[in-house]
């Protein structure tokens, strides 16, 4: 093969929050699903951190965006540039060089038609040659090293920026899925209006985002909690600085309605498994992927509510683009898998 028709293959973890993408077996690119827009121009000015780092922070001719939403593409331009931007990241010089790429990107079990047509438009208008998606629970469960064509029951629970996905897989296929637009962003958007309420203050998303990964908790007590969080922000009664310190118990009560709606979603996906496989969950457990299995006590919770162990995965951030690689290798294996 010629050196001007190498063939690239890119894994893509293509999130609400967070972009991850996968080339030869290593992580390439991890940074936050952002895109900054000049509105005079319409030109992107910056993409993936630098982006995140323009966020609430823009003058009055940029705006910082987030090409998707609650899991799916809201702006599909912004998105296909983002894709783009984050591809020539990943592999340094395709801009200059024709060469064939291949993606496979993962996608929330729940996406419609018009959603899944919507991404691969985005990546092929990007520069890809083929594309093919796999959902995000079966690339979880892949990534975890579950065996996802035997005829065993395995959960899954991914808790990422925009949605939280729930399958119960076996034989290759998804027996039951359950997708709400609970996650990482309904808990941050917890944060900012409990610190409106309680506190009298006023912050921004990445206020609440700090807040969230210091001290955020699924439970009240714990048996190592993290020190208090200081809160710099202003006073909604008037213009003054005022600090807080903001504790594990209180964002556990602020997040209490959150978590219980991610419950009920992985009770109905109990309640609709087969006897046989949910036989089978309860002796192998249920696996948490995706930022939110790394909320405090959450795996402690689920546990002490189903009596089931659910157990977060070792790397939880990266599991769905590591299974989403694992796909995009041995496509054979999985070719009823991917799309």
């Amino acid at each position: 093969m010629g050196f001007f028709s190498f063939k690239h293959e890119l894994a893509m973890d293509l999130g609400t929050a967070n972009t991850v993408i996968i080339h030869d077996g290593k992580v390439v690119v991890d940074q936050p699903s952002y895109v900054t827009i000049n509105k005079k121009t319409d030109k992107v000015e910056a993409v993936g951190d630098m982006a995140y780092s323009n966020f609430e922070k823009e003058n009055n001719d940029l705006r910082s965006i987030r090409p998707l939403r609650d899991g799916v593409v809201a702006d599909l331009e912004a998105c296909q540039v983002m894709i783009r931007e984050l591809i020539r990241k990943a592999i340094p010089g395709r801009g200059f060089l024709p060469r064939s790429l291949k993606i496979v990107i993962c996608i929330p079990s729940g996406s419609t038609d018009v959603e899944v047509r919507a991404v691969k438009e985005a990546a092929e208008k990007a520069g890809a040659n083929e594309v093919y998606l796999i959902h995000e629970p079966m690339a979880a469960a892949i990534g975890i090293g579950l065996n996802v064509l035997d005829p065993m029951g395995n959960m899954v629970v991914d808790i990422g920026g925009g949605t939280t996905e729930i399958a119960v897989i076996s034989l290759g296929g998804i027996v039951s899925n359950k997708s709400i637009k609970v996650a990482g962003d309904e808990l941050t958007n917890d944060i900012v209006n409990f610190m409106k309420t309680e506190h009298n203050m006023r912050i921004g998303e990445r206020t609440a985002e700090q807040i969230k990964k210091s001290v955020g908790s699924a439970l009240i007590n714990l048996e190592n909690p993290p020190e208090e969080f200081e809160v710099c922000g202003q006073d909604q009664v008037g213009i003054l600085p005022k600090i807080i310190k903001v504790s594990h118990k209180d964002i556990a009560e602020c997040w209490e309605k959150s978590i219980l709606k991610i419950e009920t979603a992985i009770e109905n996906a109990l309640d609709n498994t087969a006897p046989e496989l949910y036989a089978d969950i309860v002796r192998n457990g249920v696996y948490l992927a995706g930022g939110g299995a790394l909320i405090k006590g959450l795996d402690k919770r689920f546990s002490n509510k189903f009596k089931i162990p659910f157990h977060v995965a070792e790397d939880p951030l990266h599991m769905v683009s590591m299974g989403t690689y694992e796909a995009l290798k041995n496509t054979s294996k999985y070719r009823l898998l991917i799309k």
